[in-house]
């Protein structure tokens, strides 16, 4: 009965089916109750916060005891361990690993779950470091839920990491055009213009973003780098310190806020972060790259590519997503060592 009132629906409003998905809709296999009830509690929570990740992890893992068979219950176990890995909460090797483990577990129950399939892609490129892998999971998912808006969008966050921006505006709209209420349009737009380091685009929608949800830790954060790689350093410093606030803490904004104070001469309060950070380590998880990026701001290039070098071997998930567009590491560029270590990660051209 569900299939047949998601095609009546699909038809009412003029979405174009294609047979295979004619035929998902058809055979959607029956869920435990119990854990179609933990499915959705889960989903509320804020998968940019801890103690919101860990609470929507842990109804993900009951609705898995009640039903093994819940595909999407392993596909947001799997969304919830990569965003404790993508936060640092986790060490990669803690994050990532169990991710990939949910993922192929919901693959091999539905092969074509669309949702699974971007999961894969996501992991393949952040973690793997498989970028053709990574192109064409997104690319599967995109042929298998075109309609889905999520996967526009991860699609648009993707090709603007690659460079292709005239593509990564053209899938964000697509995704708007499907959902304009989908809450990650104005997050899309700030990460197609910081890969592409459209900074003053970054301010424009990184004003919007504060307006439209003013204790969200990102807009804050992307619109203190919007005036950041504009040169307004200064304006940059209290909406990086909201976002280090708001997000309890995440190591990016951190580092973004010790880059702006080595950089408007408050050196001490920069190595004030690296202390915090030396004790920390003593007992969490820090990311080397985050390190790297404070030393570049301080100067201390052999410390930088110290600790660059440290993300590499540990297959940080940051050093791939960061790497190409990061200010904060302006300073190494013209270092041979970075080239260097470009031509090793070699990504796509």
């Amino acid at each position: 009965m569900q299939g047949e009132v998601a095609e009546a629906i699909a038809q009412k409003v003029r979405l174009k089916l294609t047979p295979e998905l004619k035929a998902r809709l058809r055979q959607t296999p029956e869920v435990n109750p119990e854990a179609f009830q933990a499915y959705l509690r889960a989903i509320p929570f804020d998968p940019y916060r801890r103690q919101e990740i860990e609470k929507a992890q842990s109804y993900y893992k009951y609705a898995i005891q009640k039903d093994p068979g819940f595909v999407s219950a392993y596909v947001g176990l799997a969304r919830s361990y990569r965003n404790l890995g993508q936060f640092r909460w986790l060490a990669p090797q803690d994050a990532y690993p169990p991710a990939k483990q949910a993922t192929r577990k919901a693959l091999e129950l539905d092969g074509k779950d669309c949702g699974a399939h971007g999961m894969l892609a996501w992991l393949a490129w952040r973690y793997d470091w498989d970028w053709q892998t990574g192109e064409r999971e997104f690319r599967y998912a995109l042929e298998l839920c075109p309609n889905d808006a999520g996967i526009h969008w991860q699609q648009a966050y993707y090709s603007g990491w690659s460079g292709r921006g005239v593509e990564a505006l053209a899938e964000r709209a697509k995704a708007r055009e499907l959902d304009p209420l989908l809450p990650n349009l104005l997050l899309c737009g700030a990460l197609i213009n910081y890969h592409l380091r459209n900074y003053k685009a970054m301010i424009e929608v990184g004003r919007q973003y504060v307006a439209s949800d003013s204790n969200s830790w990102l807009a804050h954060h992307f619109l203190g780098v919007g005036y950041d790689g504009s040169g307004q350093a200064l304006e940059a410093i209290p909406e990086y310190k909201k976002a280090v606030e708001l997000s309890e803490n995440d190591q990016d904004p951190t580092a973004a806020l010790a880059h702006a104070y080595a950089a408007t001469a408050k050196r001490e309060e920069a190595k004030k972060i690296l202390r915090q950070w030396q004790h920390q380590a003593e007992t969490s998880y820090v990311s080397p790259y985050m390190i790297a990026t404070v030393y570049a701001g301080l100067g201390d290039k052999d410390e930088a590519f110290e600790f660059l070098e440290k993300a590499y071997r540990e297959k940080s998930s940051d050093l791939p997503y960061f790497l190409k567009a990061d200010l904060r590491i302006d300073s190494l560029r013209s270092d041979p060592r970075f080239q260097n270590l470009l031509r090793r990660m070699d990504f796509p051209k």
